[in-house]
């Protein structure tokens, strides 16, 4: 299993850093957002069993993909319709139907799905375009990375109390430090004078990598609080030695979140 993981990883990191640094003339960045988020909503929905009703599962992988694709449009009653009509129209729709069983269980995961992944997703595109917006979306992507890696390392060699064992029994409290540190230490890229600096103080950068490490690690229990709950360990099986797409998403998407709304903040106030 390691080794299906650190061939993937090897595999697909290039692919990923491509795409955000050629990010133009073509939105290479947001096509492999949107690829992968449309994968990862649609394992969300069979864990979940929205599949069982097609035309919610069918809405809700087009409205991810809409959410995905809201940065790159600028009409300020955008990102209102989506969320309306995200509501309403299946609601609509599934009073029509004649089979009404389990309809509204369903509707509430298609709708969760969407904003879990959709939305989530959305931040990271929208990173992209701002000020600086590669080497932002690299700060979210390699903090994340580097806690993930060194989190599962020292977790596998050093880990003796569980970090929350009612929901991930692999956690520990070691990992989790260990995690920390190794965001804090591949931030100091992002304040020395390299191609990815960012207008960072060192200590900036540095508490903004521990962020970025315990948020992801936040959104890494929410999805393994999810699984745990619909009976699956793995969101799918694609990403071999990974899991699934949506399992591949669990703590990098809430890295990009925060780093998205810590660059709004500090350039407004």
């Amino acid at each position: 299993m390691l080794k299906k993981r650190i061939l993937t990883s090897l595999l697909g990191t290039p692919l990923i850093i491509a795409a955000i640094w050629f990010d133009r003339p073509a939105p290479w960045f947001t096509i492999v957002m949107a690829v992968w988020g449309v994968l990862a909503v649609y394992e969300f929905y069979k864990i979940t069993n929205t599949t069982k009703i097609l035309p919610l599962t069918i809405f809700g992988l087009v409205w991810t993909l809409l959410f995905i694709l809201s940065p790159h449009f600028h009409d300020p009653l955008y990102t209102p319709l989506l969320i309306t009509t995200a509501v309403v129209v299946p609601l609509i729709g599934l009073i029509l139907r004649r089979e009404k069983e389990g309809s509204f269980v369903s509707w509430v995961w298609m709708i969760a799905g969407i904003f879990y992944v959709g939305w989530m997703l959305s931040h990271f595109v929208a990173l992209r375009g701002v000020a600086d917006g590669r080497n932002w979306v690299f700060f979210a992507m390699f903090t994340t990375w580097a806690s993930d890696t060194i989190a599962y390392f020292v977790g596998r060699r050093f880990g003796k109390h569980k970090l929350a064992p009612s929901i991930s029994p692999g956690k520990t409290w070691e990992g989790a430090i260990g995690g920390l540190i190794g965001a804090a230490a591949i931030s100091i890229l992002f304040f020395t004078p390299t191609p990815l600096q960012l207008p960072l103080a060192s200590w900036q950068a540095i508490l903004l990598g521990i962020l970025v490490s315990v948020i992801g690690q936040i959104g890494d229990l929410a999805e393994s609080l999810l699984k745990r709950n619909v009976g699956v360990k793995d969101s799918g099986t694609l990403v071999a030695g990974h899991g699934g797409f949506l399992d591949r998403i669990d703590s990098v998407v809430f890295a990009g979140v925060a780093v998205y709304y810590y660059v709004v903040f500090t350039t407004i106030y």
